[in-house]
């Protein structure tokens, strides 16, 4: 039976000590599996399931959400087709039900590709790749996107990975993001205001636990290290961590901690339980009415952004 994601590619590479295995999905470029020597990095979730709350997939031509579908264009308004019913918005861009091609591949790289064609408020042809690369201990990921259209395209773009550290409880992990604003959030999940962290319970500089968190917030303003990356990350009481970097062109993160991810187990097949997602994005959600992040290529123009996730211990 041909599994719901389609072909899975699994990436390998054994060097300086390490094995370093990745498997990615053929609908919607989902990263399912990442593991260190068979500790597991991505949460990741079964082959014979869809990808529960968008688990590792690339969103694309936007991140998150945009309010009602609506946007507007040169004064048209363009209606997007409504993903996020209950809340009224369309949510993670038009290719997470998608499949990619393979373009390139070798042992321990892969370059997926697909194109957004015209479509219900989105008239513009963008090519896009994602590019998986296994390293030592983690993976790189780089995005491309290329405006075939004869106008002006906006895009942003970001990823849903889910991550752990090993076979700890999530609820026992620490989360460290690198960001000194969020964004004030409506009932719908809508940004308003961007804010300081600073003396707030969003300030997570320094780090709290899993268990004590109920998160689906977009943070702005990342600090980064010279190297000119953001990093975020997710520790064990035993000094052992999964870190989330992001390149300079990815402004932005969103973390996710649901109550209610699957986690069957063959006593309780339907057990759900806490997970914890760090997104990279290079925009917030709403950034097609807002501005904020969003880029216009131009038409034959290119663009390219990388992130990337290593394990490892202090």
């Amino acid at each position: 039976m041909r599994a719901p994601t389609g072909e899975q590619f699994t990436l390998e590479l054994e060097s300086e000590g390490t094995r370093t295995l990745a498997i990615i999905t053929e609908v919607a470029a989902s990263l399912r599996v990442l593991e260190v020597d068979d500790v597991e990095v991505i949460d990741a979730y079964s082959v014979e399931s869809s990808p529960p709350y968008g688990s590792g997939i690339v969103l694309a031509p936007w991140p998150n959400r945009v309010r009602d579908g609506v946007w507007w264009l040169d004064g048209e308004p363009q209606q997007l087709d409504l993903t996020e019913v209950g809340k009224r918005n369309a949510i993670h861009g038009l290719l997470r039900s998608r499949p990619y091609r393979a373009a390139e591949r070798s042992a321990s790289a892969i370059t997926l590709e697909a194109t957004v064609y015209p479509q219900h408020g989105y008239p513009f042809i963008v090519d896009t790749s994602v590019r998986y690369a296994v390293v030592p201990g983690g993976i790189t990921v780089t995005h491309r996107f290329h405006n075939r259209s004869k106008s002006v395209a906006p895009f942003a773009v970001g990823a849903h990975p889910f991550f752990r550290v090993g076979d700890v409880p999530i609820g026992d992990l620490t989360l460290s993001l690198a960001a000194e604003s969020r964004f004030v959030l409506d009932d719908r999940l809508i940004p308003g205001d961007e804010v300081a962290v600073d003396g707030t319970e969003f300030d997570l500089r320094g780090g709290r636990r899993v268990r004590d968190l109920d998160l689906d917030t977009p943070f702005g303003q990342v600090s980064r290290d010279a190297d000119g990356r953001a990093r975020h990350r997710l520790s064990a009481s035993d000094g052992r961590f999964t870190e989330v970097w992001q390149g300079p062109d990815f402004g932005f993160v969103q973390a996710f901690t649901p109550h209610t991810f699957p986690r069957p187990r063959p006593d309780a097949p339907n057990a759900l339980g806490q997970a914890v997602a760090i997104e990279p994005m290079t925009a917030p959600p709403n950034a097609f009415n807002s501005g904020i992040g969003l880029r216009w290529l131009q038409p034959g123009e290119e663009w390219s952004g990388s992130w990337g996730v290593t394990y490892g211990s202090a």
